[in-house]
């Protein structure tokens, strides 16, 4: 891919973003192209070492606030018309129930989810105390000639030990799971946001 086919494609994933920031984007990787050549690359290799023009448009979505976004979304590009206007007002009991609705389902699920994750972490934290619980048993009943007694405490606390090992690499991987998904799906709002542009 040479330069003006890779500023052209970046042009258009981001077309949806203010203007000044499309274009302080293009300079930017415009600028970076032309130093990778100045270093005695050659047009298509400076542009392959920038890297993939999907994934920068997908780096450049995930860093650029959401409300920014919107903002430029909902700019009237033309007047607003007398008739959307009464036609808003007069569907208002009808779409803002429904877009109430919605988010209050799409926050309710998100809660949900971390729920399930602080109540996984909450398991791990539980056997950290059963295992320091059978640790300090197994000492006192040792202590107290009761060695029948001190070894199930240590047996106990071991097995919460191994159990929190792995709850702990399971809860691991859930809240980056969790995390990923997020991200993903904020990306993929803010796509379907700015929409593809037709070039």
């Amino acid at each position: 891919m040479n330069k003006q086919d890779f500023l052209a494609q970046l042009c258009s994933g981001l077309h949806g973003l203010p203007r000044e920031d499309v274009e302080e984007r293009l300079n930017f990787y415009s600028e970076m192209i032309d130093d990778r050549m100045e270093d005695g690359l050659s047009e298509v290799e400076a542009v392959a070492e920038i890297g993939n023009v999907c994934e920068i448009i997908s780096q450049i979505l995930a860093e650029t606030p959401l409300s920014k976004i919107v903002k430029e979304k909902i700019k009237p590009k033309s007047p607003v018309k007398p008739w959307v206007v009464v036609l808003l007002i007069l569907g208002f009991p009808l779409w803002f129930p429904i877009m109430i609705a919605v988010v209050a389902i799409i926050l309710s699920v998100y809660i949900v989810v971390w729920s399930v994750i602080i109540s996984l972490w909450a398991v791990f934290a539980s056997f950290i105390v059963g295992t320091l619980g059978g640790a300090f048993s197994s000492v006192y009943f040792a202590m107290c000639g009761r060695a029948l007694t001190s070894l199930s405490m240590l047996a106990v606390g071991l097995l919460c030990a191994g159990s929190a090992i792995f709850i702990f690499f399971a809860c691991l991987a859930v809240t980056k799971g969790v995390i990923w998904l997020t991200k993903k799906t904020a990306v993929g709002f803010k796509h379907m946001l700015i929409g593809k542009e037709t070039v």
